[in-house]
């Protein structure tokens, strides 16, 4: 079958209407820039999902008015003004309700206490491993015995609270190269790491973890934190 590479990429499209394209573009990523400002927000870290969907709807909003010329831009400001009243609102009675703050935007969830991940929230866990360790990683912690609390904030920062030197203890690696030397035999006895909840165990041989009851083993480090 021949592939329409014409019908593909131009189709009906008007060369003419490519100019109008370009206006339309620009003055509704300006408008949306110019109502996220209006917003307080000042990076995408600060989002929670809440905001996240306004951002949505406002992309949405603005999507059609941009290249298709059946859409007036007008109407589409007005949903941004709708959209922007609505955040507002919803921000202000946040403010007020500290109940409607929480279903609003979320609560704060601890990951990780007294140097292994919590396990009362696990249902509540929606992050991957590998996205932690790397977050963990980006702070400069090589293991999970350097973390006294973690916590992930409602807007998907992670906040780390960390044991003094002296305090650190033995912890589940999150470095790449010794984090993948797990496994579910152990050749040798030592100190080794649970790799579901980070709970440290002297094992002379493998077997299900006493707090988790998971069976997957990474030998534990001591190392202390370099800021």
């Amino acid at each position: 079958m021949e592939i329409d590479w014409h019908n593909i990429f131009l189709n009906d499209l008007d060369l003419s209407y490519i100019a109008e394209i370009v206006l339309r573009t620009v003055l509704m990523f300006a408008f949306i820039l110019i109502l996220l400002r209006l917003s307080g927000k000042k990076g995408v870290r600060q989002l929670s999902i809440f905001e996240v969907a306004i951002i949505i709807a406002l992309g949405s909003a603005a999507g059609d008015p941009m290249f298709n010329k059946d859409f007036a831009i007008l109407p589409s400001l007005l949903v941004f003004v709708i959209i922007l009243a609505f955040y507002r609102v919803l921000t202000y009675i946040a403010a007020k309700n500290e109940k409607f703050e929480s279903i609003l935007e979320g609560n704060a969830m601890y990951i990780i206490e007294d140097g292994m991940f919590t396990l009362q929230e696990e249902t509540d866990n929606t992050f991957a491993k590998d996205e932690f360790f790397a977050e963990m990683r980006a702070m400069s912690i090589e293991h999970v015995g350097q973390v006294r609390t973690a916590i992930l904030e409602t807007n998907g920062q992670v906040s780390f609270f960390f044991y003094n030197d002296e305090e650190v203890r033995p912890g589940l690696p999150v470095l790449p190269k010794p984090y993948n030397k797990r496994s579910k035999n152990l050749k040798v006895s030592g100190s080794y790491a649970c790799t579901f909840c980070g709970r440290v165990e002297e094992r002379v041989t493998a077997g299900q973890c006493g707090r988790c009851n998971h069976d997957e083993w990474v030998t534990a480090i001591q190392t202390r934190r370099i800021a």
